[in-house]
Protein backbone atom coordinates (compact mmCIF):
# COMPACT_ATOMS: atom_id res chain seq x y z
CA UNK A 1 0.00 0.00 0.00
CA UNK A 2 1.64 3.66 -0.95
CA UNK A 3 0.59 6.53 1.40
CA UNK A 4 1.33 10.04 0.69
CA UNK A 5 1.72 12.78 2.95
CA UNK A 6 -1.64 15.65 3.26
CA UNK A 7 -0.78 19.21 2.37
CA UNK A 8 -0.85 19.79 6.29
CA UNK A 9 1.73 17.03 6.89
CA UNK A 10 3.87 18.98 4.26
CA UNK A 11 3.49 22.13 5.85
CA UNK A 12 4.50 20.55 9.21
CA UNK A 13 7.53 19.21 8.03
CA UNK A 14 9.21 22.53 6.58
CA UNK A 15 11.80 23.84 9.17
CA UNK A 16 12.70 20.44 10.24
CA UNK A 17 16.08 18.86 9.57
CA UNK A 18 16.42 17.45 6.01
CA UNK A 19 17.69 14.66 7.54
CA UNK A 20 14.84 13.63 9.95
CA UNK A 21 12.70 14.76 7.05
CA UNK A 22 14.28 12.15 4.77
CA UNK A 23 13.92 9.29 7.68
CA UNK A 24 9.96 10.61 8.00
CA UNK A 25 9.76 10.17 3.95
CA UNK A 26 11.19 7.40 3.51
CA UNK A 27 9.56 5.79 6.44
CA UNK A 28 6.01 6.68 4.23
CA UNK A 29 7.18 4.46 2.29
CA UNK A 30 7.46 1.47 4.39
CA UNK A 31 4.81 1.88 6.53
CA UNK A 32 2.25 -0.25 6.96
CA UNK A 33 0.35 2.20 8.95
CA UNK A 34 -0.90 5.14 7.17
CA UNK A 35 0.97 8.62 8.82
CA UNK A 36 0.13 12.28 9.81
CA UNK A 37 3.03 14.89 10.64
CA UNK A 38 1.00 16.41 13.29
CA UNK A 39 4.32 19.04 14.70
CA UNK A 40 7.86 19.84 13.06
CA UNK A 41 8.66 23.56 14.33
CA UNK A 42 7.37 24.52 17.94
CA UNK A 43 7.50 28.30 18.57
CA UNK A 44 9.01 28.71 22.78
CA UNK A 45 5.12 29.68 23.34
CA UNK A 46 3.61 26.85 21.91
CA UNK A 47 6.55 24.65 23.92
CA UNK A 48 5.50 26.85 27.38
CA UNK A 49 1.72 25.92 26.76
CA UNK A 50 2.50 22.42 26.03
CA UNK A 51 4.46 22.11 29.26
CA UNK A 52 1.62 23.92 31.03
CA UNK A 53 -0.87 21.34 30.00
CA UNK A 54 1.71 18.05 30.95
CA UNK A 55 1.70 17.43 27.28
CA UNK A 56 5.92 18.29 27.49
CA UNK A 57 7.91 18.20 30.69
CA UNK A 58 10.73 20.33 29.02
CA UNK A 59 11.90 24.04 27.79
CA UNK A 60 14.63 22.29 25.95
CA UNK A 61 12.56 20.14 23.22
CA UNK A 62 13.91 19.70 20.00
CA UNK A 63 11.17 20.68 18.38
CA UNK A 64 11.96 24.49 18.98
CA UNK A 65 14.63 25.56 16.07
CA UNK A 66 18.03 24.30 16.85
CA UNK A 67 21.44 25.87 16.45
CA UNK A 68 21.50 24.93 12.93
CA UNK A 69 18.17 26.64 12.79
CA UNK A 70 16.37 23.30 12.18
CA UNK A 71 13.59 21.54 14.22
CA UNK A 72 15.15 18.31 15.28
CA UNK A 73 11.87 16.59 16.25
CA UNK A 74 8.39 15.32 14.82
CA UNK A 75 5.36 14.29 16.16
CA UNK A 76 3.64 11.41 14.11
CA UNK A 77 -0.30 10.40 14.03
CA UNK A 78 -1.56 6.80 13.00
CA UNK A 79 -4.65 8.04 10.31
CA UNK A 80 -6.91 4.90 10.24
CA UNK A 81 -10.16 6.71 9.01
CA UNK A 82 -8.73 9.45 10.89
CA UNK A 83 -6.08 9.80 14.02
CA UNK A 84 -5.74 7.02 16.52
CA UNK A 85 -3.88 6.81 18.95
CA UNK A 86 -4.15 2.79 19.40
CA UNK A 87 -0.21 2.44 21.48
CA UNK A 88 0.13 -0.69 18.73
CA UNK A 89 0.09 1.30 15.45
CA UNK A 90 2.77 3.71 16.74
CA UNK A 91 4.63 0.38 17.42
CA UNK A 92 4.55 -0.10 13.62
CA UNK A 93 5.15 3.47 12.55
CA UNK A 94 8.22 3.34 15.23
CA UNK A 95 9.36 -0.15 13.18
CA UNK A 96 8.95 1.74 9.78
CA UNK A 97 11.01 5.28 10.85
CA UNK A 98 13.76 2.96 12.76
CA UNK A 99 13.86 0.83 9.50
CA UNK A 100 14.25 3.83 7.36
CA UNK A 101 16.05 5.51 9.58
CA UNK A 102 18.88 2.28 9.20
CA UNK A 103 18.19 2.91 5.67
CA UNK A 104 19.69 5.99 5.42
CA UNK A 105 22.36 6.04 7.99
CA UNK A 106 20.52 8.57 10.40
CA UNK A 107 20.13 8.23 13.91
CA UNK A 108 16.75 8.86 15.53
CA UNK A 109 15.28 8.32 18.84
CA UNK A 110 11.61 7.37 19.94
CA UNK A 111 9.81 8.62 22.54
CA UNK A 112 8.19 5.79 23.34
CA UNK A 113 11.28 4.05 23.94
CA UNK A 114 11.95 6.67 26.99
CA UNK A 115 11.27 5.10 30.57
CA UNK A 116 9.96 8.15 31.87
CA UNK A 117 7.79 9.68 29.88
CA UNK A 118 6.48 7.55 26.72
CA UNK A 119 5.54 9.60 24.25
CA UNK A 120 4.28 7.46 20.83
CA UNK A 121 3.88 9.98 18.66
CA UNK A 122 7.36 11.82 18.98
CA UNK A 123 10.57 10.85 16.98
CA UNK A 124 13.88 12.91 17.49
CA UNK A 125 17.06 13.06 16.11
CA UNK A 126 20.00 12.83 19.08
CA UNK A 127 20.67 15.55 21.44
CA UNK A 128 23.43 17.51 19.57
CA UNK A 129 23.40 15.52 16.26
CA UNK A 130 25.07 16.95 13.41
CA UNK A 131 25.00 15.50 9.52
Amino acid sequence: MTFRFSKRSEHNLQGVHPDLMAVVRKALALTTVDFMVTEGVRTKERQQELVKRGASQTMNSLHLPQADGYAHAVDLAAWVGGVRWDWPLYHKIAEAMQLAAAELGIPIEWGGDWTSFKDGPHFQLPRGYRA
